[in-house]
């Protein structure tokens, strides 16, 4: 029970806000409508992939002082949970701009620097798969995600606000704040950023787990 029961809060939380974000009222605002209930879900999604490549760059900067092949797949299972999380970030982004913005895909600044951000880390997985050397596939591609987290932090939080966006939070467009998101917003928000994070750890260390195992019968 010690080690489930973040578990069974990140689905008791993944359920609820599925259906309180469903269910309960909404701010009724111009062009975004009930639209705006995609926040507990896109929002969500960007947060978990973040925290994923968190650990990752963590596990990135201690491989290269360990040594460790056990950093080293932490290291790219994060990297590759974090990149579910980033295209369901996308996908959610994108239906949500067709009913606001009336296309799936403007190419708006936060829109164009997010799939790169993405793309960057497709780059780590395509870099790992052309080494064959083992220790030399841990060392480059650890030194590839150590400059590839703080790239993805500019092109996120930095970049789109220099740039007009149509996008909230940039350009001179206000972000969501206690006018948009109120008090019956937060409380299906907050519990859904945590829900999704935990759900992305989640699956994170299933694959680390499922990657050891091939690993142990590699060398066997």
């Amino acid at each position: 029970m010690k080690k489930t029961w973040w578990k069974i809060l990140a689905s008791v939380l993944v359920v609820y806000t599925a259906i309180a974000g469903l269910l309960l009222g909404v701010p009724r605002l111009a062009i975004l409508n009930e639209t705006i209930r995609n926040l507990y879900f896109h929002v969500p999604m960007w947060f978990a992939m973040i925290v994923l490549f968190s650990i990752s760059v963590f596990y990135s900067i201690k491989s290269l002082s360990t040594k460790s092949e056990i950093d080293d797949i932490k290291a790219v299972e994060s990297v590759n949970a974090g990149i579910i999380f980033g295209l369901l970030g996308l996908v959610t982004g994108a239906i949500w701009a067709k009913y606001t913005w009336g296309q799936f895909w403007s190419f708006d600044p936060k829109q164009n620097f997010a799939a790169i951000s993405v793309l960057l880390y497709f780059a780590y997985l395509i870099l790992r798969n052309a080494i064959d050397e083992e220790q030399k596939r841990a060392k480059i591609s650890a030194i590839y995600n150590i400059f590839a987290f703080p790239m993805m932090v500019v092109l996120l939080f930095v970049l789109p606000r220099l740039k007009d966006s149509l996008h909230p939070g940039n350009g001179g467009n206000p972000g969501f704040n206690s006018y948009d998101l109120d008090s019956r917003m937060r409380m299906v928000f907050y519990p859904a950023c945590l829900g999704w994070i935990l759900i992305g750890y989640w699956v994170y260390t299933i694959r680390f787990r499922i990657r050891s195992i091939e690993n142990k019968q590699q060398h066997n």
